[in-house]
């Protein structure tokens, strides 16, 4: 199989080299959106064949036989269909003809320097890589859109999280000199409004200070009780213990104000947090102090996770058991169940005179029967409290 694969721009009429002519000139089988398809049928020879890219692409590529010409948008290497071939397959021959991409034209109208621009496609995505560049701070956004993914969406996101330091720069129909507009505008003013597609968009803003441990007397607490809540250091050792700098998925069991899994999605953008609580009352909770602190793309479970299915999830290679209803043994032995098999568990355990129940001896006995490796706790006394223990657990 063979690729020739030509990105253009939503201009009505667009340019090709001579060599392009050619190439159409003496293709029989073009394929392309049904966008693609208004913008070129014109060029293409009499009695050509054209495939439709469209859901699901498996379809499409059984379609495909000897040499095929495409037509896509801008570079077809950025977020584009080349990459897509090279993905279905890997040994066809690709020959690319590359025009300038969305936000390369968007960045050329605004006289924009953007080597320094951060880019997130969300075509087609889900938020996280977009959760990630706002959380880490990233002071120029280019982001490619959908018809989900609006700009107005965008804004509104924005604002729920706190992130309001930013002007947005809109463009549409970018290419076409009829209906090309570029619009620039407030968050509060991009999230009142409606946009034509395609569109696409760059965010300019002041990045705020990151927090590194937040005092548990910002969040919004459980009734008003401060002891509720993982104090800030324990927090971070937690966070520590579990090494999320090299693991992917954590899980959060027990979050209560979401204190440690809105830590761990701050401090570690990367991150993909599951959270659970048996607690009704702490669902308005974990959402007001998602909001509060600028962490979005938590997902919160509630109920017990003993009656939770658990099996679609993404897979943990961290676990911190924050709270356990006197049932710790049955919930390490349902995590383990999906636990990866480098991933370890964590917990906090509080020496009290006040406390019946010592979660240090259920860690260990469960640790016992389920046949896990314990590290040596760290023991850690703040101010006139109650010393606590970091334990930790590995398969």
């Amino acid at each position: 199989m063979k690729f020739y694969v030509i990105g253009i721009s939503d201009a009505p009429r667009p340019y090709f080299s001579p060599e392009v002519i050619r190439i159409i000139c003496q293709g029989r089988i073009f394929s392309g959106g049904k966008r693609h398809y208004k913008i070129v049928a014109s060029y293409l020879p009499q009695g050509a064949e054209w495939i439709d890219i469209t859901t699901p692409l498996d379809a499409v590529f059984e379609q495909y036989r000897d040499e095929v010409i495409v037509f896509a948008s801008g570079d077809p290497l950025f977020f584009g269909y080349a990459n897509t071939i090279k993905r279905k397959m890997p040994d066809a021959e690709i020959v690319l003809f590359p025009s300038f991409n969305s936000l390369q034209i968007l960045a050329h109208r605004l006289v924009m320097p953007y080597h320094d621009m951060r880019v997130v496609s969300l075509t087609g995505r889900p938020w996280p890589e977009f959760d990630r560049a706002l959380i880490e701070r990233e002071e120029k956004i280019g982001v490619l859109t959908d018809r989900e993914h609006t700009p107005a969406a965008i804004a509104r996101r924005m604002l729920d999280y706190g992130y309001n330091d930013y002007q947005m720069h809109v463009g549409e129909h970018l290419g076409n000199t009829n209906e090309e507009r570029i619009t620039t505008l407030s968050l509060e003013e991009a999230a009142e409004r409606e946009f034509d597609y395609p569109n696409c968009m760059i965010l300019c803003g002041h990045a705020k200070a990151r927090p590194y441990g937040i005092p548990e007397s910002e969040f919004a607490l459980l009734d008003g009780r401060e002891k509720m809540i993982t104090k800030a250091p324990i927090r971070l050792l937690s966070l520590q213990a579990m090494e999320l700098y090299q693991k992917s998925v954590m899980w959060d069991i027990g979050f209560c104000t979401g204190s440690v899994s809105i830590e761990a999605r701050l401090q570690f953008p990367h991150l993909h947090v599951e959270a659970f609580e048996v607690r009704p009352e702490c669902e308005a909770l974990i959402q007001e102090n998602s909001r509060r602190f600028g962490a979005p793309g938590i997902d919160w479970h509630m109920g017990d996770i003993l009656e939770t299915d658990i099996e679609n999830l993404p897979r943990p290679d961290a676990v911190f058991i924050g709270g356990h209803g006197g049932h710790l043994k049955e919930i390490m032995a349902k995590v383990l169940t999906v636990l990866k098999d480098d991933g370890c568990i964590v917990m906090n355990s509080v020496t009290s005179p006040m406390v019946t129940t010592d979660s240090r001896q259920l860690f260990n006995e469960a640790c016992t029967e389920l046949g896990l490796t314990q590290e040596p706790p760290t023991r850690i006394i703040l101010n006139d409290n109650n010393p606590i223990e970091i334990l930790k657990c590995k398969r």
